[in-house]
């Protein structure tokens, strides 16, 4: 993150807090100074101001801790033209998120420590928001050798994963999950059986095939995470499953809990929110025809997009705590990569921007309440990364004041033009979502403030 020049202290007058950590869901004032928490809930009088202090109207908004993401690509190095560090982090201010974890999937690999403090040098000259490495399962994420593990903890990598494919070998997965139980960082595992998926481009299932697409069946995702539970058993290691998309999936992980394994896992925004129709274009899941509009790249992802069946399986588990958290695998691309036929067109969304405006739907549904919603993007994915975060997650007094505001009630019209991330594919173009960001702040700056806040300086 850029270096922090305290601002003056700030304060947050007449906003709903809540801290999902500490169970606190309050009418009052939040003050901000020195860059951490002084004072949250508790009504601050005019005369209790610190000198110089900027005075936000909070009424009608919401503050929180900011989110944490644990699973997206920054691109850089070696894909500055899709995504850079300057470029994620800014979007990631807009979504509201004050914490990143990017993946290794970039070239070179996060495989060496060298890899490691060029990302924590460029996101301390260039990033707006706190960023962590993710590194490496195996060197090169070429599946052959285990990467230094020990070494890339030292170097400071929060977690290890080959995203974007599968640790394959069983053997090298299974020391994995056991170096990972003495080096206490959890292993994120690209689920997904090649051998099934094989060419396939969209989930399995009547839309594929009437659209005459090669599909995907849920079985490629869950095959492998049984693996991964049944080895995680073996070893005792932290199994942190990525981006869950089947009712399946679902099933495997509530049995493994319940059987005392070590295993955590996400769900990523679109997966909870819009379905494998979306391919027929039209944004309208009504339509089961394919038309004009149909084979949308932008709808194109891995896991793929699933059915209705699905998405009801995986809000009911992350309302229930079965999911621990959501992440937002945003996977920005450039223009060429997604202006190709179906076939050709590389997986991924664009989503730090989009994320919680699309996630509000839940909560505007009555499917998950704003609490745990907020539980889910910030002492969810603290608790997978150690108690080092812990801090970051909440608003108590003398931590950190990283946090969100957000208008939970604001209707806003998503235009890719307007995105800071480089990637603009994302299948909600044009689309109204109701709940916003109008302001984030990391270590008390304000990284992001929407035209929406309204701000009087006393």
């Amino acid at each position: 993150m850029a270096q922090i020049i305290m601002n003056n202290p700030i304060l947050i007058k007449g906003s709903r807090i809540i801290d999902a950590g500490q169970g606190v869901d309050v009418v009052g004032d939040l003050l901000i100074k020195d860059g951490k928490i002084l004072s949250a809930g508790n009504t601050i009088a005019t005369d209790d101001m610190p000198e110089n202090c900027r005075v936000i109207a909070g009424n009608g908004l919401i503050a929180c801790a900011g989110f944490i993401d644990l699973h997206c690509h920054l691109r850089e190095p070696g894909f500055e033209y899709k995504e850079t560090i300057a470029t994620g982090t800014q979007a990631a201010a807009r979504g509201g998120f004050t914490t990143l974890c990017c993946m290794p999937n970039t070239d070179p690999a996060i495989d060496n420590a060298a890899v490691v403090e060029f990302i924590k040098r460029r996101a301390k000259e260039k990033g707006v928001v706190r960023v962590f490495p993710i590194g490496c399962v195996t060197k090169g994420r070429k599946g052959k050798a285990l990467a230094e593990m020990e070494e890339l903890a030292s170097a400071g990598v929060v977690a290890f994963s080959d995203d974007g494919d599968p640790v394959y070998d069983d053997n090298l997965m299974r020391l994995a999950l056991a170096y990972s139980q003495d080096l206490g960082l959890p292993i994120s595992n690209h689920c997904q059986e090649h051998s099934l998926s094989r060419d396939g481009v969209m989930a399995e299932g009547w839309v594929a095939t009437r659209l005459g697409l090669p599909g995907i069946p849920a079985a490629a995702e869950e095959t492998m995470i049984a693996r991964d539970i049944s080895l995680a058993e073996l070893t005792g290691g932290r199994l942190h499953v990525a981006h869950l998309s089947t009712r399946g999936s679902v099933s495997l992980v509530r049995q493994a809990k319940e059987r005392g394994i070590p295993v955590t896992a996400e769900v990523c925004p679109h997966h909870l929110t819009i379905t494998d129709q979306w391919a027929l274009g039209g944004k309208n899941s009504t339509i089961d025809v394919a038309g004009p509009l149909s084979y949308d790249t932008s709808t194109k992802v891995y896991p793929p997009l699933r059915s209705q069946h699905d998405v009801e399986a995986l809000v009911d588990a992350l309302a229930k705590g079965v999911i621990d958290c959501i992440a937002t695998d945003h996977a920005p691309h450039d223009l060429a990569s997604k202006q190709v036929t179906f076939q050709d067109a590389s997986f991924g969304i664009s989503v730090l921007e989009t994320a919680f405006g699309s996630l509000m739907q839940l909560v505007h549904e009555d499917r998950i309440s704003i609490s745990t919603l907020i539980e889910r993007l910030t002492i969810g994915p603290a608790r997978i990364l150690g108690p080092n975060f812990a801090e970051l997650s909440t608003l108590k007094p003398g931590t950190p004041a990283d946090l969100v505001l957000f208008d939970p009630n604001r209707d806003w019209t998503v235009d890719p033009d307007e995105f800071a991330s480089k990637g603009k594919n994302t299948p909600l173009a044009g689309t109204i979502l109701k709940g916003r960001v109008v302001a984030t702040l990391v270590a008390g700056q304000i990284v992001f403030q929407g035209s929406e806040l309204m701000e009087q300086v006393s």
